[in-house]
């Protein structure tokens, strides 16, 4: 039995079709017939029932796809292994980045690469925490960097915390609020509050800290998925920007941004999540984000 009878018998069960799927395959058909023969002849049974011009899979067929999937997936990966072992520090990296990531690593990531590492290709892919975990499992993305408290865990996760950093409120330097030496929620609140969409968790820890008129259902006026626009809308407007620091922290060092000092103060944290699929090979080159990772997400 060879890897290549198994890719056939898929690639039929895909589409109830000798002609389409030989020519998806790029063979002649009586080619694949034989090899789907053949492949029926050592498991001693048919795999397909031919009703028409539809080819449907007997019980043993479908069984033996749900086995095949699994085998000539491990074949792949065997394969991109050996690939991957030998391109030394080549390579792509592809990776999904949260909000709060995202506005921490996108641009000095790819500065990096284009300075120190011009042999490597990077392709950063931005979103929503649901869609980018599809991409993940359709192996479009090799790794995550977002919010783990909008990640559920899952057998298939490999799910590693790699930050956690300092939630705050922000503003311009010259805005209102930012005179006072005490604000309290109410004041903030005569102001459009800016944020990217916050976790359940995050939510009750605003409502228990300062009230019911925290939940961010109803305090968020301003929000999206992009940190580096809602920054920009703060320093642009009467807007307070409510998340990490650190992704305030140019603003902040060049003293056009101002931490606001809220009553009782904030006690929250943005905790960042490194994300894998268990049992999935990584190429060599994708230690070099690791790394990158874990310097540039602080405080």
């Amino acid at each position: 039995m060879h890897i290549k009878h198994l890719e056939h018998l898929l690639a039929v069960a895909e589409t109830s079709s000798f002609s389409r799927a030989a020519e998806k395959l790029y063979i002649t058909q009586s080619a694949l017939s034989r090899s789907i023969q053949t492949l029926e002849e050592e498991l001693g049974g048919l795999l397909f029932d031919r009703i028409g011009k539809r080819n449907e899979l007997t019980p043993l067929g479908q069984d033996i796809v749900v086995r095949a999937r699994q085998i000539v997936q491990e074949s792949f990966e065997l394969r991109r292994s050996a690939e991957m072992f030998h391109q030394g520090s080549g390579g792509e990296i592809r990776v999904g980045l949260g909000s709060g990531p995202g506005a921490l690593l996108m641009t000095p990531l790819l500065c990096h690469i284009a300075e120190h590492h011009p042999g490597v290709r990077v392709s950063i892919t931005r979103g929503t925490t649901e869609l980018q975990l599809m991409q993940l499992r359709a192996r479009e993305l090799e790794a995550l960097v977002v919010d783990a408290r909008r990640v559920a865990p899952a057998p298939d996760l490999l799910i590693e915390s790699v930050a956690e950093l300092r939630a705050c409120f922000i503003c311009r330097a010259d805005h209102p609020l930012a005179r006072r030496r005490t604000v309290t929620l109410s004041q903030l609140l005569d102001f459009p509050i800016a944020s990217t969409p916050l976790s359940d968790e995050v939510a009750r820890l605003l409502v228990d800290h300062y009230g019911p008129q925290a939940n961010p259902a109803q305090m968020t006026t301003l929000q999206c998925e992009d940190v580096g626009s809602l920054i920009d809308t703060v320093e642009r407007s009467r807007a307070v920007f409510l998340g990490v620091a650190a992704a305030a922290r140019e603003g902040l060092d060049a003293g056009r941004l101002v931490e606001l000092r809220v009553t009782p103060r904030l006690q929250a944290t943005a905790r960042f999540a490194y994300i894998t699929l268990v049992g999935r090979s990584q190429a060599p080159v994708m230690g070099l984000f690791r790394q990158f990772v874990a310097e540039r997400l602080r405080d």
